[in-house]
This record gives C-alpha cells, sequence and structure tokens, in this order.
C-alpha cells in the first residue's frame, strides 16, 4: 500500500493534453501549429526593457510583497483598459491575478462545491475542463457554432433541467475563442445575460484574445451588456452583475509577465482576494511594477495594432492555403481576431494515422479530442497561426496536405 493517499481529484491525475505534444516539438524541422503562443518576434522588448528599468527605480518597493488585490498603479491601468473596452469600472473594482488562469481557479473556489453544475461551451479549453474535474463539478456541455455559443441550444438546456440541476456557472470565451476563432453575436451576449439573471447563474467571460481583432467590429463585453441591461430593467448600472470578466496581458504584452485581471461584483472580488492570499499571496510586484510602467508608456496600443496586422498575414496564409490545398476534405470558419481556426475533417480519414502522418512529416497539431469533457468530435483538430511566420506555415500547409493524402 502506497505511503501516499492522494485526494480523489488526484488519484489518477491528467496532465495537459496540449503540453503533452511538447516532446514532438523537439524533432529537428518540426512546424508547430498546436500550442497557443503569441509570437516572439512580436514581443515589444524594447519596451519592455524600458519598463522593467523604471520599475526598478522604484527601490525596494517592486522587491517587496504587494497588497494581495494588486499595485494601485496596475490597477488604474487595467481599469483604463477595461473602460476603453466598454466596462464601466473602476480601479477598486480590478483584481490582479497571476494570469487569467488562476482568476478562474479562485472563482471555483469561492463559487463552486464537489457536485455542481458547471456549463462550459464546447468545444473548451482544456485548463478549464481540467479545473473543472479537479473542483469536483459536474461538466455539461453547450454547443458552439460559427457565431460562439449557441444560446439557442443553452436556453433548451436550462429549460429542461430541474431546478436543483441548475447550473451555478457557465464558462465562456466569447471573443475568438480558445478554440474555435469564434466571435459571440452581441444579440447572444444579451441573451446571455438574460438567461443569467432568469436561472441565477454566473457567467465567466474570460476575454484574453479580445484587443486581436482583425476589423473594427468589436461587440462590446459581456460584462458591458449586463451593465447595459441593469441600467434598463433596474436603473441601476451598477447593481449585482452575474457577470465576471477575466483578461490577460499574455497575449497582447507577453506570458512571461503572468499578469492578468478580475473586474467583479465586490461580494465575489472579495472572497477572490481572500482566496488568493492563501494561493499565492499576492501576484509578482516586480512583474505588476513592470506591466504598470508599459501601459503608463503609451507603447501597449502599437504593438497591439502590430500583433492584430501580423496574425491577420499569417491566419490568411492558413486559410488561403487550406483551402487550396484541402478543398472538401475539411471544413472551417475563418475567424475575425484571435490565434486559431478550428478545422474538421472528412469522417472516412482515420484521426490517428492522420496525426501519425503529420508527426511523420514534421507538422503537429493539437487532435480536438483535447477539447472535450465529454462524446469528443475526433474528426477535428486546432490549428494556431500565431507562433509560425507566413513563410512556415505555407510550408506547414504543404505537410499537413501531405498527411491528409496518406491517411485517406
Amino acid at each position: 500500500m502506497s505511503f501516499f493517499r492522494f485526494t480523489p481529484a488526484f488519484a489518477n491525475p491528467q496532465g495537459s493534453p496540449i503540453r503533452e505534444l511538447f516532446p514532438y516539438l523537439s524533432r529537428p524541422g518540426m512546424i508547430s501549429l498546436a500550442g497557443g503562443y503569441p509570437s516572439p518576434s512580436l514581443f515589444d522588448q524594447e519596451g519592455l526593457a524600458t519598463a522593467a528599468a523604471q520599475a526598478m527605480t522604484t527601490g525596494a518597493t517592486a522587491l517587496q510583497y504587494g497588497a494581495t488585490e494588486g499595485s494601485p498603479a496596475l490597477r488604474e491601468q487595467l481599469a483604463a483598459q477595461c473602460q476603453a473596452r466598454g466596462i464601466r469600472c473602476a480601479a477598486s473594482d480590478v483584481l490582479v491575478t497571476t494570469g487569467s488562469q488562476q482568476g478562474f481557479d479562485l472563482l471555483l473556489r469561492v463559487l463552486v462545491q464537489p457536485g455542481d453544475v458547471v456549463c462550459v461551451e464546447t468545444p473548451a479549453y482544456p485548463a478549464t475542463i481540467a479545473a473543472l474535474r479537479q473542483a469536483g463539478a459536474r461538466i455539461l456541455s453547450t454547443p458552439v457554432d460559427g457565431h460562439g455559443l449557441n444560446v439557442d441550444a443553452l436556453q433548451v438546456l436550462l429549460e429542461e433541467l430541474p431546478a436543483d440541476e441548475r447550473p451555478r456557472l457557465l464558462y465562456t470565451v466569447p471573443n475568438f475563442s480558445n478554440p474555435c476563432g469564434t466571435l459571440l453575436t452581441q444579440e447572444r451576449r444579451t441573451r446571455l445575460v438574460q438567461l443569467a439573471l432568469q436561472y441565477g447563474f454566473v457567467v465567466v467571460e474570460d476575454d484574453p484574445y479580445g484587443e486581436l481583432a482583425f476589423t473594427d467590429q468589436r461587440p462590446a463585453p459581456v460584462y458591458a451588456a449586463a451593465q447595459q441591461l441593469l441600467q434598463e430593467q433596474r436603473g441601476e448600472a451598477e447593481g449585482e452583475n452575474p457577470v465576471v470578466y477575466l483578461s490577460s496581458l499574455s497575449k497582447t504584452v507577453a506570458p512571461g509577465l503572468r499578469v492578468g485581471w478580475m473586474v467583479a461584483d465586490p461580494a465575489v472580488l472579495r472572497r477572490c482576494i481572500v482566496a488568493k492570499q492563501t494561493n499565492d499571496l499576492c501576484t509578482s510586484p516586480l512583474a505588476q511594477a513592470v506591466a504598470a510602467s508599459y501601459l503608463q508608456s503609451g507603447r501597449y496600443a502599437q504593438a497591439v495594432a502590430a500583433a492584430c496586422a501580423e496574425y491577420r498575414r499569417r491566419m490568411q496564409a492558413l486559410t488561403d492555403g487550406m483551402k487550396a490545398r484541402l478543398g472538401d476534405l475539411v471544413q472551417f470558419v475563418q475567424p475575425a481576431g484571435g490565434m486559431f481556426v478550428w478545422l474538421t475533417f472528412d469522417k472516412g480519414i482515420d484521426p490517428q494515422k492522420l496525426f501519425d502522418a503529420a508527426v511523420a512529416a514534421n507538422v503537429i497539431f493539437v487532435p480536438g479530442k483535447a477539447f472535450y469533457a465529454d462524446n469528443a468530435d475526433l474528426h477535428s483538430m486546432r490549428l494556431s497561426f500565431a507562433a509560425p511566420d507566413v513563410a512556415q506555415i505555407e510550408q506547414a500547409v504543404e505537410r499537413l496536405a501531405q498527411a491528409f493524402e496518406e491517411a485517406r
């Protein structure tokens, strides 16, 4: 008998299905369309170096423990970011987190007990599924179509559920979702809020990709839609908002900063602060100082615009290439932003043979089964166009076409 007695959630733990692909990446000549990593070539290293030097002028402050809710300077800057996106909020409404993933973990700790029902849009981000399983939640899947979370299907699901089995929480990535790259329409955002108010569940809006838009058409956040609806229905925009907003600087500045944030109702925020105190005490004050200095510098908007332009070129190279080389074998929705394309392929193609043939051809993707809590569509995959450049993407498409040919 083992000396160690693990909790049920970790009795037989499963690691990230995406990170399990890492050994393939070390192969010479491998082109990865797998990991959703931002392109290092787009990091504003000069601006960040200046920001880091500026952060150190504060003396020992950046090297000392900090407030759990985050530094005042960074909270002011992040509140300004939210205001620019359409959310009415102040610095006091912001909790700085160690990446947006920590924000979701804190919410599970304060809102979800083992056995509680949580809805996720499906296909979904694998780390979300893993976090819910570790929390002991019962996961209900709601499908995504070409316009994001299918709110009609969600309404049908909610109507059919007994009152004691309705969800406590719903998780969605409305802007250029991971893995589907879809954009939730403004009408659906409002309807989602209406359903949350009617059926009493919290909407967790995760928005790491919203700034990476390829057009000027950007719907207001779900959080802002809730503020508007509360204003119209109750005359109080600052009433108890059923939406929690999460975002991050990982995709727009640098993931190495590990800076994310949460905007939520004060009652939720207060409890998440207490939960964070036993998690990491505070997000790195040094990283916060660098992030605050960088946002204050005025370089953020230019860096994001450059990233959007480059990612759009890479996305176009990938989607044009797949249309030309794969034709009717695949189906996908061309994204209007973000880092991902979700692709489904002909049922006559064996998924494992396709993956093996792709690896042999030195190109890798994430098989679609990684993005389902159950009933996975095996004839699907996620492709990321963020890290490889246009020339590499064009070569990757040729290799992918070769793999499809061998797997047919």
